[in-house]
């Protein structure tokens, strides 16, 4: 069995994927590399995956399947995945070479132990290629380690820190288990993928390496601002399922209870600014998905609109709502996303 399958969702990513999977060959027969063509017809991506999967037949496998967006990719990837682990690449993004390396040896290590964690995490690092510029995003403050731990034995996250898609290393019959149905043609589902699957994972183990680079500074990119203001409803479409999909009062533990609520109040934010950012029925906007989330899930509303963050983001003047803008562009100048 390999040890880590790498899914790298490709769509018209022929300038730029290379660097991105030969980033994963340094981990050699030890990885499947699943590079998913969904259904790039405007550059040769589909060619090169297949030249990949000829010369590295042992590692690399092309898929080529119709689009269906970054979801379904990664649904396709789950499905073909034959690896003990499981981690989405962005083929614009690649993986440092000496964390890797350190992530294998601790699978091997927890084999030898027989003890494997459902979800292995990392750090990561916004790398802004064209300013020069790099903003890493690191755990240590808040997990333990070098060894397995519980979700009680967290220290308390801030709002400025969540698991993404970048962090994350899931065991992958946990991914199985957890059966996400990702919405094709929508952007942002890398957020149900960091959400869904926490209920079911109770070992975790982190590593305090960057081993994540992601890039920052293509015009396309999704979560390029102009980008996220003009698929606002995509943006919006997630969160409500995150919403209906999993309620946090379900958790089995205490601290997972409040992380789940954490990101479910990190989704609620941004989904409310960026609603305030789209223009004149924004605040209209902003109200209605709160009202679906007290409609769908009102346990979680009365804990969420009694946080300090849950009441700045319902004011209903203008001058609040400049206020919630203004802060959004301080978090964003301070730590560097977008």
């Amino acid at each position: 069995m390999k040890l880590i399958t790498f899914a790298v969702p490709c769509y018209n990513s022929a300038a730029y994927m290379d660097k991105c999977i030969e980033s994963l060959l340094i981990a050699g027969d030890a990885a499947e590399i699943l590079i998913i063509d969904d259904g790039s017809t405007k550059d040769n991506t589909a060619e090169k995956a297949d030249a990949y999967e000829k010369k590295y037949p042992n590692i690399c496998r092309a898929i080529h399947k119709e689009n269906g967006g970054h979801g379904d990719a990664v649904s396709t990837g789950i499905h073909h995945a034959t690896g003990l682990y499981f981690k989405v690449v962005d083929s614009d993004d690649w993986l440092d070479e000496s964390s890797l390396k350190q992530v294998l040896r601790a699978i091997r290590d927890q084999m030898e132990k027989e003890v494997l964690p459902d979800l292995i995490l990392t750090n990561y690092v916004y790398e802004r290629v064209l300013e020069n510029k790099r903003h890493a995003n690191s755990f240590h403050r808040i997990l333990p380690a070098d060894r397995i731990f519980s979700w009680n034995e967290m220290n308390k996250f801030n709002q400025t820190h969540y698991l993404t898609m970048h962090t994350m290393t899931y065991r992958t019959e946990i991914l199985i288990r957890a059966d996400i149905k990702f919405p094709k043609h929508t952007f942002y589902v890398d957020n149900l993928y960091a959400y869904l699957p926490l209920d079911i994972v109770e070992k975790l183990y982190y590593l305090n390496c960057d081993m994540y680079r992601y890039y920052i500074g293509r015009e396309d990119q999704s979560v390029n601002e102009s980008i996220m203001i003009k698929r606002l409803e995509q943006q919006l479409r997630v969160t409500k399922i995150l919403i209906d999909s999993q309620k946090p009062h379900m958790a089995r533990h205490k601290y997972q209870k409040k992380y789940i609520l954490h990101f479910l109040l990190s989704m609620m934010m941004v989904s409310s600014i960026f609603c305030l950012l789209s223009g004149n029925d924004g605040r209209a906007k902003r109200d209605e998905i709160w009202q679906y989330l007290q409609t769908n899930d009102p346990e979680s509303y009365k804990i969420l609109r009694r946080t300090l963050l849950g009441i700045t983001l319902n004011f209903k003047s203008q001058f609040a709502c400049r206020f919630d803008i203004w802060v959004y562009r301080l978090m964003q100048k301070i730590y560097k996303f977008n």
